[in-house]
């Protein structure tokens, strides 16, 4: 069952405001009395055994940062959607901006890492939230799922899917304990690993012979005892971030649309930068430029193909709503020379825009 725990905020409340009317799919909401009291109340039904939901924008992403690292310390599934919108601050609370990925990437203490998914057009929203639900679920894990006001405002036709068409998320609740003691008597162990994903096992309170620890202290690998040993806190620390890594197993690679099969200039976008990307890339083709483009949902980790896409190009071209923020990721994961395109000015790009500002970059790019 989905429980969604909120703070209202803007452009982010109308999720509480849909959820709200789902009463009759199991859908609980809770208006709390703030984002702390929401994101940790979100922590809370997860370890009750529901998919714990919780929304922000803006500056309320800042508030849950603590609440965050506690959920991956705990290793279980957590939906955080930040519907972005311009800061710092208050900000442009009805603005539009990309200016949180960075955040989202490194903004807590200890490096603790989590998955990153960005929507890319309202209708694929749906979508990006369901891969979210599968990879949170699946590898027991945060996952932050980033929108924004563009987003969140915007419409678009879409074709309503038959849930038998939808695969089906599993939770594989834990049912019995998991190891075995030296005197021969089980024992349920929390951090006990699946060998694919790395993930622990979940197991809902008030099920006999399932009795564990859990918390916002390091843990011991597998038993899940509190540890200050350094060597195992070091286990641990990779362990978190292998198990993030993983993941990219079970995306899929990105998809390069070059319709000459030659282009030398490729654009990469992220989020609602997608609809004029497309527009203007568009245009340049028909002005008899040879431009290729690609466009990201999984921001971490990348898609596995990412660094061989990246490398078979001469310029690579990033527009964002910041100062460069995916630029820069792209830089130093694959160490190649990204040019960014930003406009922070609380609207999105436009088509005849971008063509301009595109062309700057690439020249006469075949």
């Amino acid at each position: 069952p989905v429980f969604r725990g909120s703070y209202p905020i803007t452009p982010a409340s109308d999720i509480l405001h849909e959820l709200s009317k789902h009463k009759q799919f199991g859908v609980r909401t809770f208006q709390a009395e703030d984002e702390i009291a929401a994101i940790t109340a979100a922590i809370g039904a997860s370890y009750g055994g529901s998919l714990g939901v919780t929304t922000t924008s803006g500056p309320g992403i800042d508030l849950k940062g603590e609440a965050i690292g506690l959920a991956i310390s705990l290793e279980l599934p957590l939906i955080i959607i930040d519907v972005q919108r311009g800061g710092p601050s208050t900000g442009l609370p009805t603005k539009v901006e990309q200016s949180d990925l960075l955040l989202a990437m490194y903004g807590r203490h200890g490096e603790p890492p989590l998955p990153i998914i960005a929507a890319d057009t309202p209708s694929r929203c749906f979508e990006a939230a369901l891969e979210a639900v599968r990879i949170a679920v699946t590898y027991r894990t945060p996952v932050i799922l980033l929108s924004d006001a563009y987003l969140a405002n915007g419409s678009e036709p879409w074709l309503v899917p038959n849930p038998d068409d939808i695969s089906t998320i599993d939770p594989s609740f834990a049912a019995a304990p998991n190891h075995v003691n030296d005197d021969g008597s089980e024992s349920f162990w929390p951090y006990v690993r699946d060998e694919v994903t790395l993930a622990r096992p979940w197991a809902p309170p008030g099920m006999p012979g399932l009795e564990h620890r859990i918390g916002g202290l390091e843990k011991s690998d597998g038993q899940g005892s509190v540890s200050y040993d350094g060597a195992n806190h070091e286990r641990m620390t990779r362990l978190r971030h292998e198990r993030i890594e993983r993941i990219a197993d079970s995306i899929p690679d990105v998809v390069v649309d070059d319709p000459s099969a030659s282009a030398t200039a490729l654009v990469v976008g992220w989020g609602s930068t997608y609809g004029a990307i497309d527009a203007a890339v568009a245009r340049l083709r028909a002005s008899g430029r040879h431009v290729a483009r690609a466009h990201l949902v999984h921001l971490h980790p990348f898609p596995s193909n990412l660094g061989e896409v990246l490398a078979r190009y001469e310029r690579v071209v990033v527009p964002e709503l910041n100062m460069g923020q995916l630029a820069r990721l792209l830089r130093a994961e694959f160490l190649v020379d990204v040019r960014t395109i930003s406009k922070v000015q609380g609207l999105p790009f436009r088509a005849s825009e971008l063509e301009a500002l595109l062309l700057g970059e690439i020249g006469g790019a075949t």
